[in-house]
């Protein structure tokens, strides 16, 4: 029977009626596996998967194929987002035999949960160099059965490099890398013109543009702003960029970012969103203030729930077509539309009669002139009546279930963005998301990781907490109310309680106590969110800042000393470990005093908060005494900023629209 109908996860759902005979992860699951003697299939993938639903509709609705996994298998379904430590783990296990990786992830288990040989998608008959499912399924059950010394050698090689592998990062040496130089190295390995890391597929990287960009900010270096702000341009120019309903798709195929991935996410539109509003505050750039602005309209109409909090994705699919609910054809659009409304837009957007893909149009502006505020005010409504059009289409499916690192990412993102750019409805929006997050994912002192309908997933990953310390700070920054730090401090201890490992230094992905996994990963890289212990180091060191406490900046610097070994062999994997290790270094203190201290307080919060923390003083007494401001914030008057760095501060900033030419000049 299939087991997936109770299932919380839309993607566990949309395979509720395969005639598989699914299970979820569970210890029902391994206990059935060791009573027949049958090896497990894990088979891992997303709701916006577009690979994932190929795979599901040409074998896991098969009937045949279906009988056959039943027969040889006890079959596993994961949703790698609800669980991305058991994705972690067995993706892990394919690189270590040479494998590439990619989703629909497709593994073999002993009935002890240990891999022993896997892949990605199989396509039903042999192709693509690959093999048939079927053959391969086959061809495991008799090894399985006729060879069990060479699955259980397998199986152990695979676990010792796993395990190898989540104890590399934490070498007990300190390293201090030479954060010019990594910039540089980063930079070459952009493409000067389209951006972003050279070749395709090309993702948007936000750790490392990031990294680029503040380098360039605080450095004025040329080359490394440029690759940042041209990446961020040509993005936001690219049909990666939805220009009718705003938002970012997963990635690009070509090195153009003409040819979106259509799957929209949550963490991928969170990290841009902060990066177009630095950008934007920075330079005043339109297209990255239209890029800002379009993701937060997308975000409101699109993935906020009746809860408040917002939805994990949307599918690259719609009627069965990837991609289908976004392009148009050039008859389609003269259809639409009045001849000089179509020729404008068609002028603007790359629209020709035989398409920019595949006979369609992928509205872009790569290669199309930038329109004067006249020609805007004609195309502003064109493309509302346009997006009006697509909304009756039939829409991509929405993955509804609400995930704490994801949530947190974008709270965080739109508190600070609204700051940024002066955008007060941002800020309510990541307070609603906030207070359901905080308050109906609560798990103890700490948070679960999946909400939908009433279930939740617990407990929460390491992530799930560190994003939300960054959103409770980011809301702290913006509203000075204690309840939100209070809570970041909270959550802080609970991570460092039960997710650090005494051995390493490093987080762990899941809690120290849990067991239902060959290892318990414990990565320092970013994947397509940034890691745990990058986001949380530089947490710490906001705390520290703000409440005076030396055991934050000690365990910030812990963190550090834990993953700056493994950033420094990889530093392109290592963007949120090396842009916290930047903060550690090269942070500013903002310090704001005096009974109307608000104004300065709203000119801090437009500053890039890269390598700013604010520190909100109500009254002299709130500094702790060693602190270099303290013998200075009692002049404060009616109000007045601290410019604090390496132990030192500058004169008192006495009127808020100097804040940042002051901050400027000290650099």
């Amino acid at each position: 029977m299939n087991r997936l109908k109770a299932a919380a996860s839309p993607y566990l759902l949309q395979h509720k009626d395969n005639p598989v005979h699914w299970w979820e992860w569970g210890e029902e699951a391994f206990a059935e596996a060791k009573n027949s003697g049958r090896p497990v299939l894990l088979s891992v993938g997303y709701a916006a998967c577009h690979w994932c639903h190929v795979m599901a509709h040409e074998s896991f609705e098969n009937e045949a194929t279906a009988a056959l996994m039943n027969e040889l298998f006890v079959n596993i379904k994961v949703d790698r987002e609800e669980r991305p430590d058991i994705d972690h783990v067995y993706m892990s296990a394919l690189h270590s035999l040479g494998e590439q990786g990619g989703w629909p992830l497709t593994m073999f288990l002993t009935a002890d949960g240990e891999p022993f040989w896997g892949g990605t998608y199989f396509p039903p008959e042999a192709r693509y160099g690959r093999p048939s499912f079927s053959s391969v399924l086959n061809q495991i059950a008799t090894i399985h059965m006729q060879d069990p010394q060479r699955i259980a050698k397998n199986a152990e090689a695979i676990k010792a490099a796993l395990i190898r592998g989540e104890t590399a990062a934490g070498d007990g040496q300190r390293h201090e890398p030479d954060l010019d130089e990594v910039a540089r190295q980063v930079a070459q390995a952009f493409d000067p013109h389209h951006g972003g890391l050279r070749g395709a597929p090309k993702f948007p990287n936000p750790g490392l543009v990031e990294l680029l960009w503040r380098h360039g900010a605080r450095t004025r270096d040329s080359l490394t702003l440029q690759r940042a702000a041209r990446s961020l341009e040509r993005m936001a120019r690219g049909g990666i960029y939805d220009h009718l309903g705003g938002g970012f798709a997963r990635y690009s195929v070509d090195e153009r970012w003409l040819v979106p991935h259509f799957e929209k996410m949550l963490y991928d539109n969170a990290q841009l969103l902060s990066l177009y509003a630095l950008e934007g505050a920075r330079s005043g750039d339109p297209l990255a203030l239209m890029a800002a602005e379009g993701i937060v309209a997308w975000l409101e109409r699109e993935m906020l729930l009746p809860e408040g909090a917002f939805a994990a994705s949307l599918d690259a699919d719609s009627d069965g077509v990837e991609g289908k609910y976004y392009v148009w054809t050039a008859r389609e659009l003269h259809e639409l539309l009045p001849p000089d409304e179509y020729a404008l837009f068609a002028q603007h957007y790359d629209v020709t009669p035989h398409g920019n893909w595949e006979e369609v149009t992928i509205p872009n502006r790569l290669e199309t002139p930038d329109p004067d505020a006249a020609i805007e005010a004609e195309l502003a409504p064109i493309r509302e009546k346009l997006l009006a059009i697509r909304s009756k289409r039939i829409p991509p499916a929405r993955d509804d279930k609400i995930l704490a690192d994801w949530n947190g990412l974008m709270i965080a993102a739109l508190a600070r963005a609204a700051g940024l750019l002066d955008r007060p409805h941002w800020l309510a929006l990541a307070k609603g998301a906030y207070h359901f997050v905080a308050e109906s994912m609560a798990d103890g002192d700490g948070l679960a990781h999946s909400y939908r309908e009433g279930r939740l997933i617990r407990p929460g990953f390491a992530l799930d907490h560190a994003a939300m310390i960054d959103a409770a700070l980011a809301l702290y920054d913006a509203t000075s109310e204690q309840h939100y730090l209070d809570r970041a401090k909270r959550w802080a201890e609970h991570l460092w309680r039960h997710y650090r490992s005494s051995e390493t230094g490093l987080l762990g992905m899941t809690r120290n106590d849990s067991s239902s996994l060959p290892v318990i990963p414990r990565p320092s890289h970013d994947d397509a969110v940034p890691n745990a212990i990058g986001v949380h180091a530089g947490n710490l060191l906001r705390l520290a800042a703000k409440t005076g406490d030396a055991e934050d900046r000690a365990r910030a610097e812990s963190f550090l000393d834990a993953a700056l070994g493994a950033a420094a062999r990889a530093p392109m994997a290592h963007g949120s470990v090396l842009n916290a290790y930047d903060l550690a270094r090269n942070g500013v203190e903002i310090v704001v005093a005096g009974t109307n201290r608000d104004a300065f307080r709203r000119a801090a919060l437009k500053l890039p908060y890269t390598t700013t923390i604010v520190i909100d003083c109500p009254d002299p007494e709130a500094l702790p005494a060693e602190h270099p401001a303290a013998a200075m914030v009692s002049r404060a008057g009616e109000g007045a900023a601290f410019i604090c760095f390496s132990g030192r501060c500058l004169p008192p900033v006495t009127e808020p629209n100097r804040l940042a030419e002051a901050l400027e000049a000290a650099r």
